[in-house]
């Protein structure tokens, strides 16, 4: 028990001063699951010993919005309230650290109507499109991390009881964070951004024009790529330079394709959690960046209702590489958690890109942006493409081509 105590304290250090990096008179907002209260708490007492102006807390609890899409009135799941957007808007105006403890219920709203998820899901949308900027841009600081709750853990370890299946996932979260409780957390984390640098600098020497992707599993696809695109790694600066990392874990480079260029057949390697709902075994075909075809295993009928959010959604706002051999993707577990499973795989993203992903973008207004292929949308969806067999083919101007991955991992 001292041993957990000491890793639950290292893991909220490294979340407050090195993930998040909290500054000194600035408020922090913590959005978080009712069962992490206790982590949560720990994480105030970090943020206030860094003396941050004050920790403001938005409550989340699985039971509660099962309740609400089953039974309230679809004037109620329509509507998104003002005043939310309006406290929302005035923290991020005034240079919040945001931090997320992602950790639902990956099956949360199976049994839900789809059509009352999508009432939900749009009117929130709509009303906060405007905000999605401030981290979208890096203009604030954010951060997402996880912690395990009962109805995830049982999800990821179903053999074993509630007790240990969180105690399981406890163990996992500390060694994908580089969490061992010797206090060298921040140092191995130095590091790790070092070896993601390293690469994020080559690709943005090569600048390709397309990249090729293959694997076994019948995903044949060519992406092109913005002109003057950018690769980003684990660390970001917001507007004031003060540098922070936006997931914890994270194994990923990450750039912007040309939402009007992708075109083939890609299929997914991993479950989707999507709005409580999972999409598993998604089959796309893309034409001059749009999905013209799809199906999937299950969830079919979710992966519709995202595709049509909006005009953005069927395109694609992000493409990253992540190894096959990297440490989620070697504990052979699917999470059923984004944060996690996108780090164990190479993976694109439905909808938004990151402005930041090209040079000048975060300068651009939405239509600049699209005018030079970089795709607006209200949702930003990722979902996992990377096996084993994955073989990418980075191609330049000139035609000559670059090997990048040969059996899921990068050749450099």
């Amino acid at each position: 028990m001292e041993n957990f105590e000491r890793k639950l304290d290292e893991y909220a250090n490294l979340i407050v001063s090195f993930g998040a990096n909290v500054q000194k008179g600035k408020p922090v907002k913590i959005k978080a699951p009712v069962e992490a209260i206790d982590f949560v708490r720990l994480l105030a007492k970090h943020a206030y010993e860094r003396e941050v102006s004050e920790v403001i807390v938005v409550w989340s609890d699985d039971i509660l919005t099962k309740e609400k899409y089953l039974h309230a009135a679809e004037d109620v799941l329509k509507n998104y309230h003002d005043f939310q957007v309006e406290e929302m808007e005035y923290y991020l105006k005034n240079d919040v650290t945001n931090i997320s403890i992602y950790a639902e219920d990956p099956e949360l709203l199976k049994d839900v109507d789809p059509e009352r998820i999508k009432m939900a899901t749009a009117a929130r949308q709509k009303k906060t499109k405007h905000l999605m900027k401030y981290t979208m841009n890096d203009m604030v600081s954010w951060l997402v991390v996880s912690i395990p709750t009962p109805g995830w853990a049982r999800k990821v370890y179903p053999d074993l009881s509630v007790d240990q299946a969180v105690e399981k996932l406890w163990d996992d979260i500390f060694n994908f964070c580089r969490i061992s409780g010797d206090g060298k957390a921040i140092e191995k984390w130095e590091d790790h951004i070092e070896t993601l640098n390293r690469r994020g600098k080559l690709l943005n020497e090569k600048q390709f024009k397309e990249l090729r992707y293959k694997s076994d599993n019948g995903t044949d696809l060519k992406v092109g790529l913005c002109n003057n695109h950018i690769w980003m790694t684990a660390a970001s600066y917001n507007d004031n330079n003060v540098r922070f990392i936006p997931n914890m874990p994270t194994e990923e480079i990450f750039t912007a394709p040309d939402r009007n260029n992708i075109n083939g057949r890609l299929k997914s390697t991993k479950p989707l959690s999507y709005n409580g709902v999972l999409i598993d075994g998604m089959d796309l075909t893309f034409k001059d960046g749009k999905v013209v075809e799809f199906s999937a295993e299950k969830g079919e009928e979710a992966l519709a209702m995202l595709l049509k959010m909006d005009e953005g959604a069927s395109y694609l706002g992000e493409v990253a590489l992540v190894p096959f051999d990297s440490p989620i993707s070697n504990s052979n577990t699917i999470f059923y958690n984004t944060l996690f499973d996108e780090n164990a795989s190479c993976h694109f993203a439905f909808g938004k890109a990151y402005p930041t992903n090209v040079e000048g973008g975060e300068k651009m207004s939405d239509e600049e942006l699209v005018a030079n292929g970089i795709n607006d949308s209200a949702v930003h969806e990722d979902f996992m493409v990377g096996s084993s067999s994955l073989s990418i083919i980075g191609i330049a101007e000139d035609g000559s081509e670059f090997e990048i991955f040969k059996n899921g991992n990068f050749t450099f």
